[in-house]
């Protein structure tokens, strides 16, 4: 199983959203969801709560994923289970992330995270 997230925040009033995709099996599972208001380090957090939240909810815990992720933040705090300025955020994902039977984090350019990317540019327009 595959997941990919990712926030979109636009600047000037800090609206969030987070582009969910799941790939189970071959066949694509896309998800977009308004997130708080919130710089978009925090965003990125909450987008990949809301992913693991959603995988969660959809296939129940014992799955084995490959988490993937164009947040270096994100990435970095997960794999040492640290974050100062987002220990909240990290330690409800890595919750989530415990009820997995086996999560693989993994950065990835920007690039290579079109589909989630896109699905949060339209999750922003889900509030107007």
């Amino acid at each position: 199983m595959q997941l990919y997230t990712d926030a979109a925040t636009t600047p000037d009033n800090q609206r969030s959203a987070a582009g969910i995709l799941i790939i189970d099996q071959g066949q694509q599972h896309q998800f977009k969801q308004v997130l708080p208001d919130s710089d978009n380090h925090t965003a990125e957090f909450l987008a990949a709560i809301t992913g693991f939240k959603t995988l969660l909810d959809s296939y129940g815990p014992q799955v084995s994923v490959f988490f993937y992720t164009d947040s270096q933040i994100v990435a970095e705090s997960v794999a040492k289970g640290y974050s100062k300025t987002f220990s909240v955020e990290l330690a409800t994902l890595l919750h989530l992330q415990d009820q997995c039977q086996l999560v693989i984090t993994q950065w990835i350019a920007e690039s290579d995270n079109h589909g989630a990317h896109q699905l949060a540019q339209q999750g922003l327009h889900l509030s107007d």
